[in-house]
Formats: C-alpha cells, sequence, structure tokens
C-alpha cells in the first residue's frame, strides 16, 4: 500500500523488492467510550486507560508552536511543534516518544474558522507535513477549505523526525542493480526468502524490538487522538488518503464520539481476512489493470510517443526493454527491479503517466540516459535514501506487527506463483518486498473490527473503480460497515488518491462536506477527471 510519490527511484528491501506519506479548550478530552472500547480486540483496556491519560496531558500541554526548523523545509507561515505519546499505551508513564507536527492557520475570517484538519497520505511510512503546503502553494482545490480550517500535517510514529525506524542502511537500500523479482528457479527463490529474512533481522537489530512491537495502527490511531487532544480540539476533522483511509477506519471504531467530520480517499479494505496478506494479493491484481489502462493510453497516443499502436504492442515493447534489463543493466544500474519500480509510477497515479511515457520513449528511440537518470538510485541523494529506507521500514514495522502473517513458504509460493500467470508486472516484487513479515521478530496482534458504534459522524468516501494501489472493494466493504456514510465512486478512472485532482463533481462535494457537513441523500457515481495529454 505504500505512497511512492516521493520513493519511486529506489528498489525496496535489501532484495529486488519493488517499491510498492494550542490552548486547552474545556470538554476536548473525553475519555473512551464503552462503545469505542467494544470494537477493540481482548485485552486492549489498558492501552485505551493510557490513551485516555496520554490525551488528557497533551491537553493540558498543548504545542508549543515555533518557526520550523530550517532543514525541515517548511517557510512561514508554516508553524512546528511536537507531541509527546508513550511508546507503549499500556505503559502511559513509561517511554515516551516525540511526533512531529506542523501547521498554517485558516485565511479566512474568525468567524469562518471551522477548527484544524489533520491528514495522513498513507504508506504506511509516509509523512503527512507537506500538507500546510497546499495553502502555501495555493492550491486552488483547497482555497474554500483553507479558510475554514487550520491544515494540521504529522509524522506518524517511526516516520521522518517521529522517531525513526530502520531496518538496513540507507545507501545498502538503494543500490542498483538489485535482482529480477521473478525468479527463474529455486535458488532465485532461496537468495530472496534469505534477503527477507536478513531484513526482518535488521528491522529488530536497528530499531530495537521494543520499538517495532509498537509499531501498529491501532498506536498510531491512539497517536492522532492524542494529537486531536493536543490541539485543543474536542473533535478531530480528518482527510486520509491510501493507507491514511485504514488509519480513518481504525479510529472511528475506535473513537467514534471523537470524529466531527471524515473524509477517506482511495480506501483499504477492512476486512479482518484482508489486512494485510490478502490484500496485497488482490493489489497485484489491480495492478495489471491498472498497467493495461496505461498501455491504451500509450498506444492511442502513438504519434508522440512511437511506442506501438495497440496495447499488444506496447506489452511487446516493455517485455524487450525488461529482458534487456535482465541480460545487461542498463548503464550497469537499471535492471528489471528498478524498472518496476519507476514503471510502477503510472498505474499508480495519472500524473505519472506522460513522464513514464516520455522516459520510454525516449530509451526505444536510442536514449538510454534518460531511463537511468529516471530510474537508478542516487547514491549522492543521502537524504532521500534515509527518507526512502525509512519510509519502507515503517511499512514493513506496521504491516507485519499489525496482523499474523502466513509463516508457510509453501503458502506463499503457491499463491505468487497462481497470481503470477495472469498478472506478472507486481506479483514477484510485492511478494519479496511483504515476505519479512513471514518472519518477523515481535508478536504480531489482530487487527481492529472495524464497524459502527454510537457517535460515529457521516464520513465521506472517495474512490475510482480502477484504483490500482487499493482496489474499489474496500470501499464498498468500509461504506458497508460504517452506517450512514456515502461513497462517492469516480467511474472508469484509476488514479490513486482521488480528492488531489481536478473533478468538480468530487472536488465541490468535497468542500461542502467539510465546510457544512452535509452529504448527498444517496451515493453518488462521477464521471472520471480529465485524461493526461501528451
Amino acid at each position: 500500500m505504500r505512497d511512492i510519490r516521493r520513493n519511486r527511484r529506489v528498489a525496496a528491501l535489501g532484495s529486488a523488492g519493488a517499491l510498492v506519506t494550542a490552548t486547552l479548550i474545556a470538554g476536548a478530552v473525553a475519555a473512551p467510550s464503552a462503545s469505542a472500547s467494544s470494537g477493540l480486540r481482548h485485552g486492549q483496556d489498558r492501552e485505551a486507560r493510557g490513551e485516555a491519560i496520554a490525551a488528557q496531558r497533551a491537553a493540558a500541554v498543548g504545542i508549543d508552536w515555533q518557526d520550523c526548523p530550517a532543514d525541515w523545509g517548511f517557510a512561514k507561515p508554516i508553524q512546528c511543534g511536537w507531541v509527546s505519546v508513550p511508546l507503549d499505551y499500556a505503559k502511559p508513564y513509561g517511554k515516551q516518544i516525540k511526533l512531529a507536527v506542523d501547521r498554517i492557520g485558516s485565511t479566512g475570517t474568525p468567524a469562518e474558522r471551522q477548527g484544524a484538519l489533520v491528514y495522513n497520505p498513507g504508506g504506511p511510512g509516509a509523512s503527512g507535513m507537506r500538507f500546510p503546503t497546499r495553502v502555501t502553494t495555493k492550491n486552488p482545490i483547497w482555497a474554500n477549505t483553507a479558510k475554514a480550517y487550520d491544515f494540521v500535517g504529522f509524522d506518524p510514529r517511526g516516520v521522518g523526525h517521529s522517531a525513526p525506524i530502520s531496518c538496513i542502511d540507507p545507501q545498502e537500500f538503494v543500490k542498483a542493480p538489485k535482482a529480477d523479482p521473478v525468479p527463474d528457479s529455486e535458488a532465485d527463490k532461496l537468495a530472496q526468502r534469505k534477503l527477507a529474512r536478513e531484513y526482518a533481522d535488521g528491522c529488530a537489530e536497528r530499531s530495537g524490538k521494543a520499538m517495532l512491537a509498537q509499531m501498529t495502527t491501532p498506536n498510531t490511531v491512539r497517536d492522532l487522538d492524542v494529537i486531536r487532544a493536543a490541539l485543543g480540539e474536542k473533535k478531530l476533522n480528518y482527510l486520509g488518503v491510501s493507507y491514511g483511509t485504514y488509519i480513518g477506519a481504525v479510529y472511528g471504531t475506535m473513537f467514534p464520539g471523537h470524529l466531527r467530520r471524515m473524509i477517506v480517499d482511495s480506501v483499504v479494505n477492512p476486512s479482518r481476512e484482508k489486512i494485510w496478506y490478502q490484500a496485497n494479493l488482490d493489489q497485484d491484481v489491480a495492478f495489471e489493470g491498472r498497467w493495461k489502462d496505461w498501455e491504451d493510453w500509450v498506444a492511442a497516443n502513438d504519434a508522440a510517443f512511437h511506442l506501438g499502436t495497440t496495447r499488444a504492442a506496447v506489452q511487446a515493447k516493455w517485455l524487450e526493454l525488461r529482458a534487456t534489463a535482465k541480460k545487461n543493466p542498463i548503464g550497469g544500474v537499471v535492471g528489471p527491479a528498478e524498472l518496476i519500480s519507476f514503471f510502477q509510477s503510472a498505474p499508480y497515479y495519472d500524473s505519472s503517466w506522460v513522464p513514464v511515457a516520455t522516459v520510454f520513449s525516449k530509451y526505444a528511440a536510442g536514449d538510454t540516459q534518460a531511463l537511468v537518470d529516471a530510474a537508478a538510485p542516487d547514491l549522492s541523494d543521502t537524504a532521500g535514501n534515509i527518507t526512502a529506507e525509512n519510509g519502507n521500514a515503517v511499512y514493513t514495522a506496521v504491516e507485519c506487527t499489525d496482523v499474523k502473517w502466513p509463516t508457510s513458504w509453501k503458502k506463499w509460493d503457491r499463491d505468487n506463483t497462481e497470481l503470477n500467470k495472469k498478472y506478472p508486472f507486481m506479483t514477484w516484487a510485492n511478494a519479496w518486498l511483504n515476505l519479512p513479515c513471514a518472519t518477523w521478530p515481535v508478536k504480531q496482534q489482530s487487527p481492529v473490527d472495524v464497524k459502527t458504534h454510537k457517535g460515529l459522524p457521516q464520513v465521506m468516501i472517495v474512490q475510482s473503480t480502477r484504483d490500482a494501489a487499493t482496489p474499489y472493494d474496500g470501499a464498498v466493504e468500509l461504506h458497508k460497515r460504517f452506517k450512514g456514510s456515502r461513497l462517492i465512486t469516480e467511474k472508469d478512472a484509476g488514479s490513486h488518491g482521488v480528492t488531489g485532482l481536478v473533478n468538480p463533481c468530487i472536488n465541490q462535494r468535497v468542500d461542502t462536506y467539510l465546510l457544512t457537513g452535509k452529504l448527498d441523500t444517496k451515493d453518488v457515481t462521477c464521471t472520471p477527471h480529465a485524461t493526461p495529454k501528451p
């Protein structure tokens, strides 16, 4: 489920896996309700009490907003601060970690202000700290909402400035070329299994088992509620994209009475049967479909790209490129793993359709350097490589700790071998990315049963039908589980993250909901946003 926008130059793991972001207001803190705690697994009462203590403490202290540190890259008027949370909510007076937060004040009049809107872009492992820049860059889609809300971003636990974790030396992590993710032999599989086990062990060595054991979605949700209290907000306004939707789904289950408004965009299927092993297999199927959509578009624009006038012709060019890179890595550094890492951004985001096709077209015309520049790691970018490695570490830690994964290699081998026959674009790359979960060094948890409890407000769900990273079924499933929610479907579209795109049918409804709390009386289907033009 990784959000790859800022990491697309890097192949993941040490293996061939492909990289698949105040003052106290009276009554700002409420103890978790009985209805909320009933949504939790057995034995979480101590964590619920610990969270209430942490939230009360945060509400009393607030956030000491200051100019952001120069090397964080956020200029005035964006401000930064810290919120302290327990590492382990069962021990609220034990070790604390600091979470980085930032904000920009609402742009409207005091009468227009409705509080803070908190954002999470997904991952697991992505930072939400760029959210306030939607105001400083004058993003027109968010101009109306910005009048009413402070835009608040944060680094979730383990991410960026918030007690960051690591699993492997960042320079080693980005080194290329890596082995082809698609195995040719049992020996290839054995080598990948060894790398996955070493990666899991590296997470324990570099980050510590005590930290890994607390890297879970429910803990991130508790952190979010403590941030709400620190902001002085009685109730949370929340926008979550991709994995951020699962944070939202679990928050709505654990803290239904603490929610004011929530939009979830490009939805992770919250079913306990899907989190996380099956969700990744479903992703492989959806990626193949969206890859074909992109190839159709490239073929329709053959006058610009000269890669073939049919999907089959474009696919033949792709397979030829892959075979060439496998035999002799392009520029000595771009093999099949690096190609997948770069090309997968096209099925992820429509904004990548033109750039990826342009690089592919240049390569086909004889310009190999454009492909090397786009797909090879930049070993001189040490800061970027640290960010990429950290993001992958958090992705792995959260998904592996959240839930019990299959430990039988036979099951992994059987499932992925079968899927690869029909859906070869991402299947094996995704398998190796997640295989550390089979030998994870800390206890794996049970996922929260996402459902409606007393106090849950109406939730807006936004989803495109052809989404590769979070297939459409996830939105339908959450819609069933959250009573009174409304589903806005962008039909025949597939870009991941819909609310950030220009589509008046969606943009106007997002504004209306955030500004007035009003949703349509029934679900809505919107026509797709504009297709990219070469």
